[in-house]
């Protein structure tokens, strides 16, 4: 009786201390933010019909709104699309973007070229925080651009019905990724360059 009440005290300390987590393991804050970023890639392929949760389409927009931006001007916009023959309207109208079929969701990121001439610089950098965003919730999300491309920019503009002050830079199609993708290695350490060419 007493080896048995040994075992099962011991089977708990050990749950215990998995559970805890041990210092050596558990990873900072930088170490993730470091490997969600190294881990983004490019994904096309999704469940077809899963849709995506409000919360998390808000935490996407809060992500790309969080972006730095020229003299804080935040000329983006932001077009939500979840309708699906909206989706497959634009997946017709654009090339590029033909994964729109089975994408549940659609952010355009658009901005009021009123407001800034340096609008796409600002988009860029919000649209890769909703890239990253998307990573961290694993969803899966491609950039497919619209800017500089003025056909793909009428067409965006054609489903869309955006005023004319209103430019878009790209749509993401995101949704559920349906295979496991793995990220490309891009680091090149000949690509960087000291004080002097």
């Amino acid at each position: 009786m007493k080896i048995k009440i040994i075992y099962l005290v011991s089977i708990i300390l050990l749950i215990l201390a998995s559970c805890s987590g041990d210092k050596k393991t558990t990873k900072s804050s930088a170490e993730i933010v470091l490997e969600n970023i190294a881990n983004r890639k490019s994904v096309r392929d999704y469940i077809e019909g899963k849709q995506i949760e409000p919360e998390k389409i808000e935490k996407l927009l809060r992500a790309g709104m969080a972006a730095p931006t020229g003299k804080n001007t935040q000329p983006w916009e932001f077009i939500v699309i979840n309708e699906r023959a909206t989706l497959d309207s634009l997946a017709a109208l654009l090339p590029y973007a033909r994964m729109l079929q089975q994408a549940t969701l659609a952010i355009i990121v658009c901005a009021d070229t009123v407001k800034s001439e340096y609008w796409f610089v600002d988009c860029a950098a919000a649209t890769e925080n909703i890239l990253l965003a998307a990573e961290a919730m694993e969803l899966g999300a491609v950039w497919t651009a619209s800017y500089p491309y003025e056909n793909r920019m009428n067409a965006v503009k054609k489903v869309t019905r955006h005023p004319d002050n209103i430019q878009s830079l790209c749509v993401i199609p995101i949704g559920y990724p349906s295979i496991k993708e793995s990220p490309k290695d891009k680091w090149k350490p000949e690509k960087i360059h000291n004080e002097k060419w």
